[in-house]
């Protein structure tokens, strides 16, 4: 493998999905002490960016399952979750409700994590499909096993952060305001930035 074009893969993946890590700690603080949670996130999170790249890497090759109109409106998914995560904060925190069955159930289901990884990854396909297009077959698969590869780094980076004292405690004690918040605003970054309301 040409380390060159490791390192290009790598540095893209960086770029694009930066902000990832603040959503997956997000994640990983809301399901701290749920059993499975961390497999659950993960796997969403790979999930998600499976789709990224069953969209992209045909899209390189000229066929498109995704028309450019429709990415915009892929900000509706996290818009949607973010929107029904703050519904259940403020329900939970108006009935006082800390029955501990409904806690054991709670935490980032893996379609939520999918979801949100491929509507905010909707952008990415954008710049993964000129690049992977010239890059050619062989360097296209070379970029996918380093893009797989980095999904778990960003995983592992996410939960150290969630699990670190200071964020952990900020993360229980705000983060089921933070994680609405997030998602709702990344929703109507993705929706705005692509012009889905005629802009």
């Amino acid at each position: 493998m040409n380390l060159g074009i490791i390192g290009q893969a790598a540095g893209l993946f960086a770029v694009t999905n930066i902000d990832d890590i603040l959503i997956l700690s997000l994640f990983f603080a809301q399901g701290a002490g749920h059993r499975g949670s961390a497999v659950r996130i993960t796997a969403g999170q790979y999930l998600g960016f499976a789709g990224i790249l069953a969209v992209a890497v045909p899209a390189a090759y000229g066929a498109t399952f995704l028309p450019e109109p429709a990415v915009p409106y892929l900000g509706l998914l996290p818009l949607a979750l973010g929107l029904k995560a703050a519904w259940q904060a403020w329900k939970t925190r108006r009935s006082g409700d800390d029955d501990p069955d409904r806690t054991r159930r709670s935490g980032p289901r893996l379609l939520e994590v999918a979801a949100v990884t491929f509507a905010n990854g909707g952008d990415n396909i954008g710049v993964y499909v000129p690049v992977f297009a010239a890059a050619g077959a062989g360097a296209m698969s070379v970029y996918a096993v380093v893009f797989l590869a980095l999904v778990a780094v960003w995983c592992l980076a996410g939960r150290f952060f969630a699990t670190r004292p200071i964020i952990a405690e900020a993360l229980s004690r705000w983060g089921h305001v933070l994680l609405p918040l997030v998602l709702i605003a990344i929703g109507l970054l993705i929706l705005v930035e692509g012009g889905a309301f005629g802009g």
